[in-house]
Protein backbone atom coordinates (compact mmCIF):
# COMPACT_ATOMS: atom_id res chain seq x y z
CA UNK A 1 0.00 0.00 0.00
CA UNK A 2 1.36 3.41 -0.90
CA UNK A 3 0.64 6.55 1.06
CA UNK A 4 -2.56 8.01 -0.35
CA UNK A 5 -3.37 11.71 -0.29
CA UNK A 6 -5.48 11.15 2.83
CA UNK A 7 -2.73 9.13 4.53
CA UNK A 8 -0.31 10.68 6.98
CA UNK A 9 3.36 10.12 7.71
CA UNK A 10 3.67 9.01 11.31
CA UNK A 11 6.49 8.30 13.76
CA UNK A 12 5.75 6.07 16.76
CA UNK A 13 8.42 5.89 19.46
CA UNK A 14 9.07 2.82 21.59
CA UNK A 15 7.51 0.63 18.92
CA UNK A 16 9.29 -2.70 19.41
CA UNK A 17 6.44 -4.17 21.46
CA UNK A 18 3.27 -3.45 23.43
CA UNK A 19 1.18 -0.37 22.75
CA UNK A 20 3.81 1.05 20.40
CA UNK A 21 3.90 -2.00 18.14
CA UNK A 22 0.10 -2.30 18.19
CA UNK A 23 -0.29 1.39 17.31
CA UNK A 24 2.08 1.05 14.35
CA UNK A 25 -0.03 -1.76 12.96
CA UNK A 26 -3.39 -0.07 13.59
CA UNK A 27 -2.20 3.11 11.91
CA UNK A 28 -0.72 1.26 8.95
CA UNK A 29 -3.95 -0.67 8.38
CA UNK A 30 -5.76 2.69 8.36
CA UNK A 31 -3.71 3.67 5.30
CA UNK A 32 -0.91 5.72 6.83
CA UNK A 33 2.83 5.53 6.29
CA UNK A 34 4.21 4.56 9.67
CA UNK A 35 7.77 4.58 10.97
CA UNK A 36 8.28 2.41 14.03
CA UNK A 37 10.94 3.95 16.24
CA UNK A 38 12.96 1.01 17.59
CA UNK A 39 16.36 1.10 19.25
CA UNK A 40 19.09 -1.42 18.44
CA UNK A 41 17.33 -2.66 15.31
CA UNK A 42 20.38 -4.67 14.24
CA UNK A 43 21.11 -6.29 17.62
CA UNK A 44 18.70 -6.46 20.56
CA UNK A 45 15.56 -5.82 18.55
CA UNK A 46 16.33 -7.54 15.26
CA UNK A 47 13.36 -9.86 15.74
CA UNK A 48 10.98 -6.94 16.31
CA UNK A 49 12.26 -5.20 13.18
CA UNK A 50 11.94 -8.40 11.14
CA UNK A 51 8.40 -8.99 12.45
CA UNK A 52 7.46 -5.48 11.35
CA UNK A 53 8.85 -6.02 7.86
CA UNK A 54 6.96 -9.30 7.60
CA UNK A 55 3.77 -7.64 8.81
CA UNK A 56 4.11 -4.96 6.14
CA UNK A 57 4.54 -7.57 3.44
CA UNK A 58 1.68 -9.77 4.64
CA UNK A 59 -0.78 -6.89 4.99
CA UNK A 60 0.57 -4.69 2.19
CA UNK A 61 1.06 -2.01 4.81
CA UNK A 62 3.45 0.93 4.53
CA UNK A 63 5.50 0.32 7.67
CA UNK A 64 9.21 0.84 8.30
CA UNK A 65 11.52 0.31 11.26
CA UNK A 66 13.67 3.34 12.00
CA UNK A 67 16.55 3.33 14.46
CA UNK A 68 15.52 5.54 17.37
CA UNK A 69 16.89 5.74 20.89
CA UNK A 70 14.96 8.50 22.66
CA UNK A 71 17.79 8.96 25.18
CA UNK A 72 19.98 10.36 22.38
CA UNK A 73 19.33 13.67 20.61
CA UNK A 74 21.54 12.56 17.72
CA UNK A 75 19.41 9.43 17.32
CA UNK A 76 16.16 11.43 17.41
CA UNK A 77 17.50 13.91 14.85
CA UNK A 78 18.69 11.10 12.57
CA UNK A 79 15.34 9.29 12.72
CA UNK A 80 13.39 12.41 11.79
CA UNK A 81 15.92 13.34 9.09
CA UNK A 82 15.50 9.93 7.50
CA UNK A 83 11.72 10.25 7.44
CA UNK A 84 11.89 13.71 5.90
CA UNK A 85 14.43 12.55 3.31
CA UNK A 86 12.23 9.63 2.30
CA UNK A 87 8.78 11.25 2.56
CA UNK A 88 9.33 14.99 2.53
CA UNK A 89 7.02 15.51 5.48
CA UNK A 90 6.05 14.30 8.94
CA UNK A 91 2.47 14.68 10.14
CA UNK A 92 2.15 12.84 13.45
CA UNK A 93 4.45 11.95 16.33
CA UNK A 94 3.23 9.36 18.83
CA UNK A 95 5.17 9.60 22.09
CA UNK A 96 4.97 6.06 23.41
CA UNK A 97 8.52 5.17 24.52
CA UNK A 98 8.59 4.40 28.22
CA UNK A 99 9.87 2.05 30.87
CA UNK A 100 8.45 0.86 34.19
CA UNK A 101 9.93 -0.12 37.55
CA UNK A 102 8.43 -2.00 40.47
CA UNK A 103 9.46 -1.67 44.10
CA UNK A 104 9.63 0.60 47.14
CA UNK A 105 10.41 4.20 46.20
CA UNK A 106 13.22 4.67 48.75
CA UNK A 107 15.09 1.65 47.43
CA UNK A 108 15.54 3.16 43.97
CA UNK A 109 18.70 5.22 43.63
CA UNK A 110 18.56 8.77 42.34
CA UNK A 111 20.38 7.51 39.24
CA UNK A 112 17.51 5.06 38.60
CA UNK A 113 15.00 7.88 38.95
CA UNK A 114 17.04 9.98 36.53
CA UNK A 115 17.27 7.14 34.00
CA UNK A 116 13.52 6.62 34.07
CA UNK A 117 12.90 10.34 33.70
CA UNK A 118 15.37 10.37 30.81
CA UNK A 119 13.33 7.82 28.86
CA UNK A 120 9.78 8.81 29.79
CA UNK A 121 10.11 12.60 29.83
CA UNK A 122 13.34 13.87 28.28
CA UNK A 123 12.86 11.39 25.44
CA UNK A 124 9.71 13.22 24.37
CA UNK A 125 11.57 16.51 24.46
CA UNK A 126 14.35 15.19 22.24
CA UNK A 127 11.89 13.88 19.67
CA UNK A 128 9.88 17.11 19.78
CA UNK A 129 12.99 19.18 19.17
CA UNK A 130 13.79 16.99 16.19
CA UNK A 131 10.28 16.98 14.71
CA UNK A 132 8.61 20.27 15.59
CA UNK A 133 10.62 22.56 13.30
CA UNK A 134 9.20 20.63 10.31
CA UNK A 135 5.67 20.52 11.71
CA UNK A 136 5.77 24.26 12.39
CA UNK A 137 7.07 24.90 8.88
CA UNK A 138 4.21 22.83 7.44
CA UNK A 139 1.65 24.64 9.58
CA UNK A 140 0.06 21.34 10.57
CA UNK A 141 0.66 18.26 12.67
CA UNK A 142 -0.37 16.21 15.67
CA UNK A 143 1.42 15.18 18.86
CA UNK A 144 -0.03 12.10 20.53
CA UNK A 145 1.20 11.39 24.05
CA UNK A 146 0.66 7.97 25.65
CA UNK A 147 0.15 8.80 29.31
CA UNK A 148 -1.10 6.87 32.32
CA UNK A 149 -4.30 6.91 34.36
CA UNK A 150 -2.08 6.97 37.47
CA UNK A 151 -1.45 10.68 36.86
CA UNK A 152 -4.94 11.58 38.08
CA UNK A 153 -6.60 8.31 39.06
CA UNK A 154 -5.97 5.51 41.49
CA UNK A 155 -2.24 5.42 42.14
CA UNK A 156 -1.10 2.18 43.82
CA UNK A 157 2.23 2.11 45.67
CA UNK A 158 5.48 0.48 44.54
CA UNK A 159 5.49 2.19 41.13
CA UNK A 160 6.54 5.66 42.27
CA UNK A 161 9.40 6.43 39.84
CA UNK A 162 7.30 5.40 36.83
CA UNK A 163 4.21 7.28 38.00
CA UNK A 164 6.27 10.40 38.78
CA UNK A 165 7.76 10.36 35.29
CA UNK A 166 4.35 9.86 33.65
CA UNK A 167 2.94 12.78 35.65
CA UNK A 168 5.83 14.97 34.47
CA UNK A 169 5.21 13.91 30.87
CA UNK A 170 1.53 14.78 31.22
CA UNK A 171 2.38 18.27 32.49
CA UNK A 172 4.75 18.73 29.55
CA UNK A 173 2.09 17.62 27.08
CA UNK A 174 -0.45 20.07 28.47
CA UNK A 175 1.98 22.98 28.15
CA UNK A 176 2.93 21.96 24.63
CA UNK A 177 -0.76 21.78 23.68
CA UNK A 178 -1.17 25.53 24.08
CA UNK A 179 2.23 26.53 22.71
CA UNK A 180 2.07 24.61 19.42
CA UNK A 181 -1.60 25.22 18.63
CA UNK A 182 -1.00 28.56 16.80
CA UNK A 183 1.25 26.63 14.40
CA UNK A 184 -1.65 24.37 13.42
CA UNK A 185 -0.41 21.50 15.58
CA UNK A 186 -2.91 19.52 17.66
CA UNK A 187 -2.27 17.63 20.89
CA UNK A 188 -3.97 14.43 22.06
CA UNK A 189 -3.18 12.64 25.31
CA UNK A 190 -4.16 8.97 25.37
CA UNK A 191 -4.64 7.71 28.93
CA UNK A 192 -4.46 3.93 29.32
CA UNK A 193 -5.28 2.25 32.60
CA UNK A 194 -3.36 -0.69 34.01
CA UNK A 195 -3.30 -3.37 31.34
CA UNK A 196 -1.57 -6.37 32.91
CA UNK A 197 -1.53 -8.38 29.67
CA UNK A 198 -0.68 -7.46 26.10
CA UNK A 199 2.37 -5.41 27.04
CA UNK A 200 5.78 -6.16 28.54
CA UNK A 201 5.54 -3.45 31.21
CA UNK A 202 5.33 -5.73 34.22
CA UNK A 203 7.51 -8.47 32.77
CA UNK A 204 10.35 -6.03 31.98
CA UNK A 205 9.99 -3.81 35.05
CA UNK A 206 13.28 -2.98 36.76
CA UNK A 207 13.81 -3.59 40.49
CA UNK A 208 15.40 -1.23 43.02
CA UNK A 209 19.19 -1.16 42.99
CA UNK A 210 19.47 -0.69 46.77
CA UNK A 211 18.83 -4.30 47.78
CA UNK A 212 19.15 -3.64 51.53
CA UNK A 213 16.45 -0.97 51.61
CA UNK A 214 14.29 -3.01 49.25
CA UNK A 215 14.48 -5.94 51.69
CA UNK A 216 13.41 -3.72 54.60
CA UNK A 217 10.24 -2.77 52.75
CA UNK A 218 9.75 -6.28 51.43
CA UNK A 219 9.61 -7.62 54.99
CA UNK A 220 6.66 -5.32 55.70
CA UNK A 221 4.95 -5.44 52.32
CA UNK A 222 5.90 -8.83 50.80
CA UNK A 223 2.30 -10.08 50.18
CA UNK A 224 1.20 -6.73 48.81
CA UNK A 225 4.19 -6.27 46.50
CA UNK A 226 4.24 -9.81 45.16
CA UNK A 227 0.50 -9.77 44.47
CA UNK A 228 0.21 -6.27 43.01
CA UNK A 229 -0.06 -7.51 39.43
CA UNK A 230 -2.73 -10.02 40.42
CA UNK A 231 -4.66 -7.38 42.37
CA UNK A 232 -4.66 -5.07 39.35
CA UNK A 233 -5.62 -7.90 37.01
CA UNK A 234 -8.60 -8.71 39.23
CA UNK A 235 -10.03 -5.25 38.55
CA UNK A 236 -9.88 -5.64 34.78
CA UNK A 237 -12.73 -7.27 32.85
CA UNK A 238 -11.78 -10.52 31.13
CA UNK A 239 -12.54 -9.03 27.70
CA UNK A 240 -10.28 -5.98 28.16
CA UNK A 241 -7.84 -5.75 25.27
CA UNK A 242 -4.84 -3.43 25.09
CA UNK A 243 -5.38 -3.13 21.32
CA UNK A 244 -8.16 -0.68 22.27
CA UNK A 245 -5.40 1.82 23.05
CA UNK A 246 -3.91 1.45 19.56
CA UNK A 247 -7.35 1.77 17.99
CA UNK A 248 -7.93 4.97 19.96
CA UNK A 249 -4.67 6.38 18.57
CA UNK A 250 -5.82 5.58 15.02
CA UNK A 251 -9.19 7.26 15.63
CA UNK A 252 -7.52 10.40 16.94
CA UNK A 253 -5.23 10.59 13.91
CA UNK A 254 -8.29 10.32 11.63
CA UNK A 255 -10.08 13.27 13.27
CA UNK A 256 -10.02 16.79 11.87
CA UNK A 257 -7.73 19.44 13.32
CA UNK A 258 -9.32 21.28 16.23
CA UNK A 259 -11.93 18.61 16.95
CA UNK A 260 -9.78 16.16 18.89
CA UNK A 261 -10.32 15.81 22.66
CA UNK A 262 -7.33 16.70 24.79
CA UNK A 263 -7.64 13.36 26.60
CA UNK A 264 -8.91 9.95 25.58
CA UNK A 265 -9.21 7.41 28.39
CA UNK A 266 -9.02 3.65 27.90
CA UNK A 267 -9.21 2.36 31.44
CA UNK A 268 -10.95 -0.98 32.03
CA UNK A 269 -10.09 -0.85 35.74
CA UNK A 270 -11.96 2.47 36.10
CA UNK A 271 -9.51 3.97 38.58
CA UNK A 272 -11.17 7.42 38.48
CA UNK A 273 -8.73 9.21 36.20
CA UNK A 274 -11.43 10.17 33.73
CA UNK A 275 -13.50 11.86 36.44
CA UNK A 276 -10.62 13.88 37.88
CA UNK A 277 -9.26 14.81 34.44
CA UNK A 278 -12.63 16.20 33.33
CA UNK A 279 -12.64 18.59 36.28
CA UNK A 280 -8.95 19.50 36.03
CA UNK A 281 -9.08 20.19 32.29
CA UNK A 282 -12.26 22.26 32.63
CA UNK A 283 -10.61 24.37 35.33
CA UNK A 284 -7.55 24.82 33.12
CA UNK A 285 -9.74 25.98 30.23
CA UNK A 286 -11.63 28.37 32.52
CA UNK A 287 -8.34 29.81 33.78
CA UNK A 288 -7.12 30.31 30.21
CA UNK A 289 -10.29 32.31 29.46
CA UNK A 290 -9.75 34.47 32.55
CA UNK A 291 -6.24 35.17 31.28
CA UNK A 292 -7.54 36.03 27.81
CA UNK A 293 -5.85 32.98 26.28
CA UNK A 294 -8.97 31.61 24.59
CA UNK A 295 -7.13 31.36 21.27
CA UNK A 296 -4.93 28.64 22.77
CA UNK A 297 -7.89 26.34 23.45
CA UNK A 298 -9.48 23.93 20.99
CA UNK A 299 -13.04 22.64 21.08
CA UNK A 300 -11.76 19.53 22.83
CA UNK A 301 -9.65 21.28 25.49
CA UNK A 302 -12.15 20.34 28.17
CA UNK A 303 -15.04 17.89 28.32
Amino acid sequence: MTNHESGKVILVTGASSGIGALSVRALALAGHTVYAGIRQTTTRNTIAAADLTRYGTDHRADVHAVELDVTSQDSADAAVDRILAERGRLDVVVHNAGHMVLGAAEAFTTEQFADLYDVNVLGTQRVNRAALPKLREQGSGLLVWIGSSSTRGGCPPFLAPYFAAKAAMDALAVSYAAEVLPFGIDTAIVVPGAFTTGTNHFANADAPADVGRAEAYDQRHRPLMSDLGKRLAALIPSDADVTEVAEAVARLVAMQHGTRPLRTHIDPSRDGSEVVSAVADRLRADFFRRLGLDSLLTAGSSL
